[in-house]
């Protein structure tokens, strides 16, 4: 037997979730058994822990969107026990039981061996907000980042902070855009040259063009802000758009894509191929400053996350949430 977080479903629809022990028979169909050894909380996860948000489609159910551990148990010839492995995206944690747990059994095809210079708690400090961050980073470079400032909205958030660790690192100027002023010195050590209030980028315009500032953007947030944004790229420069914590409506026009050429890059971290998550996790091995990790991990175990999930839907959680499912 061993510990997972299970969320129940009661006759009226209300869900709850507690740790309770079960057992490998318990575990869902899959060609890898891992014994887990971290986890992370990201926004998704808030809503597998809470009621939901449709992603849960069955009850009981154990979340966690990623995961890092051992291989104890393959069946497929690509992991042998004692691998060490990472797992990101591929609806875990939502369709399938997740990362919530000290064991899981999955698909070998959702695997990727964890890169050398990485541990798994490092992993699980850049998890699937980290490489969803890596891979707006990757789309950026694909499409050239200009000169000047590259902004990052949302930038004291999980996908944020990687994403302005790794473009200071790799030489860039960052202008980082909070909606709490206390994160401003968290951003400056992480690499930020420039706070930008959200208030400052909140407030829609008429105007569809203003002056060109960005070279690029990382952009958590897409609603008006992104609108916004925008028509403050530079010519030809480009949007990496991840999230939508300040809606789904984008209230844009085209001009920006028609006068200036700005290129709008969406970015899914759940379907990508095998090969792009293993160029993605060598580059967060070689590119992202590890000493930066420590400043952006805030340590928890199974039984904070049901508070935990509250807390990342309301917008309370700075960095990188990484739980140790052992202790």
């Amino acid at each position: 037997m061993f510990n997972a977080l299970v969320v129940e479903k009661d006759d009226e629809g209300k869900t709850s979730a507690a740790v309770r022990e079960i057992g490998l028979d318990d575990l869902p169909e899959g060609d890898v058994t891992v014994a887990v050894e971290y986890s992370t909380v990201n926004y998704k996860d808030g809503l597998c822990i809470g009621p939901g948000g449709g992603l849960v489609r069955n009850y009981p159910h154990v979340p966690g969107i990623d995961f890092a551990g051992t291989v104890e148990a393959s069946d497929d010839p690509r992991y042998k026990a004692g691998d060490k492995v990472v797992l990101t995206g591929w609806r875990v944690g939502e369709a399938h039981w997740g990362g919530y747990s000290q064991k899981a059994r999955v698909k070998a095809d959702w695997l990727v061996p964890l890169p050398e210079g990485l541990d798994a708690r490092q992993a699980m400090a850049v998890g699937t907000a980290g490489f969803t961050a890596m891979l707006a980073v990757m789309a950026l470079e694909d499409h050239g980042i200009k000169d000047g400032p590259v902004l990052v909205t949302g930038a004291a958030g999980g996908v944020g902070s990687v994403a302005t660790a790794i473009l200071a690192n790799l030489g860039h100027q960052v202008a980082g855009v909070t909606g709490r002023p206390e994160t401003a010195d968290y951003l400056k050590d992480l690499g930020a040259t420039q706070i930008v209030a959200r208030a400052e980028l909140n407030e829609t315009t008429k105007r569809p063009l203003e002056a060109e500032t960005w070279g690029g953007c990382v952009d958590a947030v897409g609603g008006e802000m992104l609108a916004r944004v925008l028509g403050q790229m530079q010519y030809g420069a480009s949007v990496a758009a991840v999230g939508l914590a300040g809606g789904a409506a984008l209230p844009a026009t085209v001009i920006p894509f028609l006068l200036r050429g700005v290129n709008l890059l969406g970015i899914d971290s759940v379907m990508q191929p095998y090969e792009t998550r293993v160029r993605a996790w060598q580059r967060i091995a070689r590119d992202l400053p590890m000493a930066k990790l420590d400043a952006m991990v805030q340590p928890a175990v199974l039984s904070d996350l049901p508070g935990l999930g509250r807390d990342i839907l309301k917008g309370q959680i700075k960095g990188r949430v990484v739980v140790d499912v052992n202790a």
